[in-house]
């Protein structure tokens, strides 16, 4: 049996919040769910577009102002802070966050792992708890 979807195909959650995001940053100002479903093409679904809105709102990711019967929204995260937030949010559900994060730490590659060291050092991290010391110094 033929897709008579020629081209179409089903987009990831993500994707489709990471392009509406977009969408929003490319906005001068705050832009109406019509605005940013023009924007995408308008192959997406008027109501596809306002539970994306909605679920970024939830999210933190999006602020919205009454405008007229509607609603005009703004980006207040760009994709790295959806991607963040995601993270924390798998964090959080897992009971022991101390074996998540050296799970994730020690499978880093050593560029990631020298990056997230200066980053730490950046936030104060290293004057305050060790996150200079070498990996594996101090442990028996």
């Amino acid at each position: 049996m033929a897709d008579h979807r020629q081209g179409s195909r089903r987009r990831g959650q993500g994707e489709l919040e990471a392009l509406v995001l977009s969408a929003l940053a490319e906005a001068d100002g705050p832009a109406t769910a019509g605005w940013v479903q023009e924007r995408l093409g308008g192959d997406l679904a008027y109501t596809t577009v306002i539970t994306i809105l909605t679920r970024l709102l939830a999210k933190g990711a999006v602020t919205r102002e009454r405008a007229g019967r509607s609603f005009a929204w703004t980006s207040a995260s760009d994709q790295a802070g959806l991607a963040a937030h995601r993270m924390r949010r798998v964090l959080d559900a897992e009971s022991d966050r101390e074996a998540v994060l050296a799970s994730f730490v020690t499978g880093l590659g050593p560029d990631d792992e020298r990056l997230l060291r200066e980053l730490l050092g950046q936030t104060g991290v290293a004057e305050s708890g060790g996150a200079d010391r070498p990996r594996g110094e101090g442990e028996d």
